[in-house]
Order: structure tokens, then sequence, then C-alpha cells
């Protein structure tokens, strides 16, 4: 399970969007998972897949904080544990459950683990988490592209003066031509650090890399806080969800959210086609396309994805039959 990318934490949404007796159903890495919400409120996660006959939970219903199956009635906890096989009562449930995955809500958002045992919780940015003077403005978009690519893209500032000339370019494209552009990234516990200077004056607008898949842009007016966060979230191989994400700490009410997703989703458009054309789908070594000294950033992380995440997996649980020993 989670071929590529095992055993992360992931932001998958907005923990508002889970609500109580109503399953939401995501696709992750490869796999079909379905959260909800147990009778504390808490939420959980499983395979969105029935272990008796592998139909999809998400299609069933939530009562009193279990999921019950869509076919033939099933009930699983938020621990995966069943909880009840109709026309049964001699079935030996205890051999008889669903897989479940450790799922988190921090800093606003839904997190979920690809994998069964975490050795630590998810790290949102202190952003997220350090003031309650905070904005989050959210929208979700999904582009035909593998998200190596699509993470690449969000590290990338020497693209920005060409396909983001009329938006978030334009400042930069008064460089091109004359100017040097440096970049740097400097390794993080929590990802790297990226910084660019143009002919040695540092550029506004430094970001970050969290791993695995979330970059944090600083667009700071003096004291206050305007950060847009992107997370590239794998659902399939040539399919990526991006949850953009602004964080501010002016102009709060909702009503200015209107206008940061119509900056965010302008944005994002001017980058989809081009990163969906990208070949070979998956980001290659390093060897196997030209790259140059402004290319740092990008290659750091098709380092880390080649060490930390290219050929991870989860051993897919055993199956058991209703009625086994």
């Amino acid at each position: 399970m989670f071929k590529d990318f095992a055993n992360v934490w992931t932001i998958v949404g907005l923990a508002r969007d889970l609500k109580r007796d109503t399953p939401l159903a995501m696709r992750v890495a490869g796999e079909r998972v379905v959260f909800f919400r147990d009778a504390g409120g808490k939420a959980c996660a499983l395979i969105d897949r029935c272990p008796h006959r592998g139909v999809a939970l998400s299609l069933g219903r939530v009562e009193t904080g279990v999921i019950e199956c869509p076919f033939h009635g099933w009930r699983f906890d938020g621990a995966g544990r069943n909880c009840h096989v109709p026309w049964n009562p001699d079935a030996k449930r205890e051999n008889l459950s669903a897989v479940a995955l450790p799922c988190r809500e921090s800093g606003g958002l839904l997190w979920l683990y690809t994998g069964v045992d975490p050795i630590e919780e998810p790290s949102p940015s202190q952003t997220l988490t350090a003031s309650d003077g905070i904005a989050l403005c959210a929208q979700t978009v999904v582009w035909k592209a593998h998200w190596t690519r699509v993470m690449e893209n969000m590290l990338d500032s020497p693209h920005l003066p060409f396909v983001h000339r009329s938006t978030i370019g334009r400042d930069l494209s008064k460089h091109v031509g004359a100017g040097r552009l440096d970049m740097a990234f400097e390794p993080m516990p929590y990802g790297g650090r990226i910084c660019a200077s143009v002919d040695g004056s540092p550029r506004a607008g430094n970001m970050d890399y969290r791993f695995p898949n979330v970059m944090e842009l600083f667009i700071d007016p003096p004291g206050k806080i305007f950060r847009l966060m992107v997370a590239c979230i794998p659902e399939e191989e040539q399919t990526t969800r991006l949850w953009l994400l602004t964080v501010r700490s002016f102009a709060r009410a909702p009503l200015f959210d209107f206008a940061f997703r119509w900056m965010n989703r302008r944005i994002a458009r001017e980058d989809q086609a081009i990163v969906e054309s990208s070949l070979p789908p998956v980001v290659p070594p390093a060897a196997e396309e030209a790259s140059v000294r402004t290319d740092a950033p990008t290659l750091a992380f098709r380092k880390i994805y080649r060490e930390r995440l290219l050929g991870s997996s989860v051993s897919a649980p055993r199956r058991h039959q209703a009625g086994a020993p």
C-alpha cells in the first residue's frame, strides 16, 4: 500500500470538512481511504474497503461513531474493529476487522499517516498553530500530473517571470536578461529553507519545503502574517490534488476569502498545463535531465524523494474470510 509515499504524515484536507455522521472518501497514493468521526467526535480513517467483499465503506452510513458497510451491514469502529455482523451472531468478529490508519487534526487541517505505526506526530507549520488571530482560506484543485512534478514546480522560482509574468512573476521579470539569480537550499529538520537573490541582493519571499509534500511561501507585510501554502497530495500515479492554503493575520473576515481564492486559482491555472506536459511523468534522476545552478532547490527535492520515498510501501494486511478461525 501507498507505493512510493509510505510512512509519512500528509495533509489531506480541512478538519472542518469532516462532519459528524457523514463519511468522507479520498484517494491517497493509490489507496481508497474513508474518514469519519467516532462517538466522541475524534477523526478516524480506514482503508475504504470492507474485508468481506471489498466494497467501499464510504458508500455506507455513519451512526453513533461506527461506519456501516452498504453491502451487508457489517459495522466498524474508528480502530477498524468489527462491531456487528448481521445474521451471524456466532461470527468471530475479532478476525473480521477493517484496516485502520492513523489520522489527526492539527492546525485546522486533517492529516493522514500513510502507514500503520507512526513514530512521530504530524508537524504543521508554526504559522497554523502559533496564533489565534489567523484566518485560513483553502481551496482544492486537481492536476493530471505525478505529484513529484507538481512539488518541484512549487519549489521552483526561475519559472516565475515566464509562467507568471502578469501575476507573481511581474517584479522578477524586470531582471531577466542581465541579472544573475542565485538559489540556495538549506536543509532543515522539517525539510529545507529556500532563499533567492538577484545580483547579490536577497529577494523577499523565502519559502520552506516541508517534507514530504508542502511548500510554504513567506509574503509577510511589515508587522503582519501572510503565507501561501500548497500541499501536493498524490491520488493516483498521474493525479495530484493540490490544497491551496492562504494564511493571514489581516483581512480575516470570510468575505475576503473570495479574492484570495480567485488569485490562487489564477496562479495555479498558469502552471497547470505546463506541469501536466512534463515527460517523463515522474521526476527522473538528476543526471537524466539537463540542470543548471538555479535548479538547486528542485535537485535537493529529487534527492530527498529518491532517498526517503521512492520504493517505499506498506505491506497489505492479511485478509480474513467470514467465519474463518
